[in-house]
């Protein structure tokens, strides 16, 4: 009886590995197809550019004691990023100083933004705003724009 339950847990845990190594392969090949021709890009873009008005329209106008939203902009926004101006390198995530990368952070006391790098067991709530306004300036900054 020992055994059959053996068998039973080995195929059941088989399975699940089977799953999940074949769930990759499906996510993968799903972002290759996500690619779309520049006719449809172009296409979708025309489409939803009046949509994006006409909320925030909406918005502006459902709240009037609310601060008065920016206007969605011309140039793809959504890809946001800094660029290392020595190597080329971009990076994406830097909104926490403790996952920063190295050379983000010299560049922000290059700049002047900050006063010095920053140990992990120095930070507290008034430094890390001080850094994230700092960081704003960095994006700001044509050089490390990416």
């Amino acid at each position: 009886m020992t055994e059959v339950l053996l068998i039973l847990i080995a195929i059941i845990v088989a399975y699940v590995i089977y799953v999940i190594v074949s769930e990759e392969k499906t996510t993968s090949n799903f972002e290759v197809s996500q690619e779309k021709p520049v006719d449809a890009i172009k296409q979708s873009t025309t489409q939803s550019a009046p949509k994006i008005e006409k909320v925030a329209a909406v918005k502006s106008v459902g709240s009037a004691t609310s601060k008065p939203e920016p206007a969605p902009a011309t140039q793809n926004t959504g890809k946001r990023g800094l660029k290392n101006p020595n190597t080329g390198e971009v990076a994406t995530t830097y909104s926490n100083y403790r996952f920063t990368k190295r050379w983000i952070k010299e560049a922000l006391v290059a700049e002047g933004l900050l006063d010095k790098v920053y140990k992990n067991d120095e930070l507290n709530a008034e430094i890390e705003a001080t850094i994230k306004g700092a960081v704003v300036k960095l994006e700001a900054l044509d050089k490390y724009r990416a």
